[in-house]
């Protein structure tokens, strides 16, 4: 799943693809922001980790990842 980190004052987003499940990434959210953890952990499908300060976080957008087309079309 594809999950896009808006973080103020940054000029581009930060870009995952993670394996957990929308269910979790949305806890992890909801808790970074609660004020339970001062760190937005989220860890990409090749095993790497993003910690992001929570006060800094803009918007968490969670969604599928797009698939290329690859090919030629019909004229």
């Amino acid at each position: 799943m594809e999950v896009k980190i808006g973080v103020q004052h940054a000029p581009r987003e930060i870009v995952l693809e993670s394996g957990e499940s929308v269910e979790e990434v949305e806890r992890l959210v909801s808790d970074a922001l609660s004020g339970k953890t001062q760190l937005l952990s989220l860890k990409d499908e090749k095993g790497r980790k993003v910690l992001v300060p929570t006060d800094r976080l803009a918007y968490v957008e969670i969604g599928e990842p797009t698939v290329r087309k690859v090919g030629f079309g019909t004229l």
